[in-house]
C-alpha cells in the first residue's frame, strides 16, 4: 500500500511519463540520446532532487517514495530513467554522507535543480566487477590533485557537467588500495570523453570511455577521506541497485500494460488471443512476479531507511537486500519483456512494435552496477555470516 504522499508521487510522474516521455521514446532509441528539455523539466518538478534535503533545494523524500517515482520514469523509457537515478542516487549520496557543508552547499542546490547533471566514474577496462582493481590514479601536488586514467561504461560521460571520479591515492593494505572520490568539472583540462558504446539497449543513455590526461583538481574537489573512496563508491552502489531495481520494474510493468492491451485486441480464431488459457496464464504469471519484485524493491528501501527496525536482521544488511532486489527485479524485467515478445507473435519481432525496445532495456539491468553472478556472491556471503553468526556453540 502506498501512502497518500507516495500515491501522489506516483500520479506526477506517471502523468509525467505519459505526456513527455512515452511518445518520445521510440525516436530517443532509434537516435541514440534523449531531448535535453526532459531533464529541465524533470529538474523544475523536483525529479531530480529527489533524495536531496529541502535545505539543498531538493524534495527531500524518502527512499521509498524515490523508487515508486523512478519506476513510473522507467515506465516510461528505461534510459532516460538511468539519468534520473544516477543524478538522484550515488553523487548526491556520496556527497550527503562524506561531503564536508560546503561541498554540500555548493554542489547539492545545482544537482537538484538540474543545473549540473552529474555523472559516476569508476569502472575501468580491468575492473568492472572488482572496482579495488583501478588503476586511475591521484597525485597529491601543492595545494591540489592531479588525476591521470581511463574509465569505461560511463554514463552521461560526455554530457554531464559534474564527474565523480574514484582514483588510487595510495597503495593501502591487504590488496586493497587507498581511494579517492574527486569532484571532476568535465570542461577541465585534460578530461576527454571518446569511444561512445553502441549499446543494445537504453539506447538513448550515453555510455562512454573517459581519459583523464592530467586533470587537475583543487583540493576542496576531493570528497571525505582520501583513502576511503573505494567504500563511498560500493555504499553507492548498495543505494544505485535499488535503483535498477525500480527502473527494471518499470520496464516489466510496461512490457505487462503493453501485453495486457495487446492480447484483448489482436483477434485469433474468432476471438481475442486473451481469450486463451496460454495467453492468460502468461498474463497472470507476469503479474504476480512483477508484484512480488516491485514488493522486494520496496522492503529493501524500508530496510534501508531503518535497518534496525523490527524484522531487519543483521543476517541480511543494507548491501545484500540491495542486491537481491535488484537481481529479481532485472532478472523479472527480462523474463517479462521476453514472454511479451511472444505474446505480440511475429509483431513481437518488429521494431515498430514497443516490446523488442523493452526486452533490450531489460537485458542491461542484469549487467550494470553489478552482474546478476556478482549479485548471488554477495547474497551468498551474507548467508555465510548468519550461518556463523547463529551457529550452535
Amino acid at each position: 500500500m502506498l501512502t497518500p504522499e507516495q500515491d501522489a508521487v506516483r500520479g506526477l510522474a506517471r502523468a509525467f511519463a505519459e505526456q513527455e516521455i512515452v511518445p518520445r521514446a521510440a525516436a530517443w532509441d532509434q537516435a541514440r540520446s534523449f531531448d535535453r528539455d526532459v531533464l529541465a523539466s524533470l529538474g523544475e518538478l523536483g525529479f531530480l532532487g529527489m533524495l536531496v534535503p529541502e535545505q539543498y533545494g531538493g524534495l527531500g523524500l524518502d527512499l521509498p517514495t524515490y523508487l515508486v517515482a523512478l519506476e513510473e520514469l522507467a515506465r516510461g523509457d528505461a534510459a532516460l530513467a538511468l539519468t534520473v537515478a544516477i543524478q538522484n542516487g550515488p553523487v548526491p549520496a556520496v556527497l550527503l554522507s562524506h561531503g564536508s557543508d560546503e561541498q554540500k552547499a555548493r554542489w547539492l542546490p545545482d544537482l537538484a535543480s538540474g543545473a549540473k547533471i552529474a555523472g559516476f566514474a569508476l569502472s575501468e577496462e580491468n575492473a568492472g566487477s572488482d572496482p579495488s582493481a583501478i588503476t586511475t590514479t591521484a597525485s597529491e601536488e601543492g595545494a591540489g590533485w592531479t588525476i591521470r586514467g581511463a574509465k569505461r561504461w560511463v554514463t552521461n560521460g560526455a554530457s554531464a557537467d559534474l564527474m565523480l571520479v574514484f582514483a588510487r591515492t595510495g597503495e593501502g593494505v591487504g590488496g586493497r588500495p587507498d581511494t579517492g572520490a574527486f569532484l571532476v568539472d568535465t570542461a577541465s583540462a585534460g578530461y576527454r570523453a571518446a569511444g561512445r558504446e553502441k549499446t543494445m539497449g537504453l539506447r538513448a543513455s550515453e555510455t562512454v570511455s573517459v581519459d583523464l590526461d592530467g586533470v587537475r583538481v583543487d583540493g576542496d574537489r576531493l570528497v571525505g577521506d582520501p583513502g576511503r573512496g573505494l567504500s563511498y563508491a560500493l555504499e553507492a552502489l548498495d543505494l544505485g541497485r535499488l535503483g535498477i531495481g525500480a527502473q527494471a520494474v518499470g520496464i516489466a510493468q510496461a512490457a505487462l500494460e503493453h501485453s495486457v492491451r495487446y492480447a484483448h485486441e489482436r483477434r485469433q480464431f474468432g476471438r481475442p488471443i486473451a481469450a486463451f488459457g496460454g495467453v492468460r496464464s502468461k498474463l497472470a504469471t507476469m503479474a504476480a512476479r512483477i508484484a512480488a519484485a516491485r514488493a522486494l524493491v520496496m522492503e529493501s528501501a524500508r530496510a534501508w531507511e531503518a535497518p534496525d527496525a523490527p524484522g531487519s536482521s543483521a543476517a541480511l544488511p543494507v548491501t545484500a537486500r540491495s542486491a537481491m532486489a535488484k537481481l529479481v527485479a532485472s532478472e523479472t524485467a527480462t523474463w517479462a519483456a521476453e514472454e511479451a515478445v511472444r505474446i505480440f507473435g511475429g509483431y513481437g519481432f518488429m521494431r515498430e512494435y514497443p516490446v523488442e525496445k523493452l526486452m533490450r532495456d531489460a537485458k542491461g539491468t542484469e549487467i550494470y552496477e553489478g552482474t546478476s553472478e556478482i549479485l548471488r556472491l554477495v547474497i551468498g556471503r551474507s548467508l555465510k555470516r548468519w550461518e556463523a553468526a547463529f551457529a550452535t556453540p
